[in-house]
């Protein structure tokens, strides 16, 4: 459920983004917003992880899920950063990119999470 929902805020964010940069507008309190209801349901996502690997259920290759889970936090945080530095219209692809790249990551966890190792 937390794949699902991280992907559909992942997504509107990605076409916020994108729809600022064709309006050729800067990113704002919106595009903020998205991006930090998607980092909380990241973080959701990593506390419920660690308490599933806590309990003794882990993937098969932990050191790559936990580069995935960290690194998928790391994300949309960056992109709101550099996104805010950028002067131009192209904040909101950055923010885009940022956005899609965590939509995918999430899946990709979901993947090594429910890979058997065999």
């Amino acid at each position: 459920m937390l794949v699902v929902a991280a992907t559909v805020v992942a997504g509107v964010v990605t076409l916020l983004g994108l729809a600022s940069t064709v309006a050729g507008r800067r990113i704002g309190l919106l595009h903020l917003a998205g991006a930090g209801v998607l980092e909380a349901l990241l973080v959701v996502q990593a506390v419920v992880a660690g308490i599933a690997m806590a309990g003794g259920d882990a993937p098969a290759d932990t050191p790559t899920f936990l580069s995935y889970l960290f690194g998928v936090l790391l994300i949309p945080v960056a992109g709101v950063l550099w996104a805010r530095s950028e002067p131009t219209r192209w904040a909101g692809t950055i923010l885009a990119v940022a956005s899609a790249a965590a939509g995918v990551m999430v899946w990709r966890l979901l993947q090594l999470w429910e890979a058997t190792g065999a």
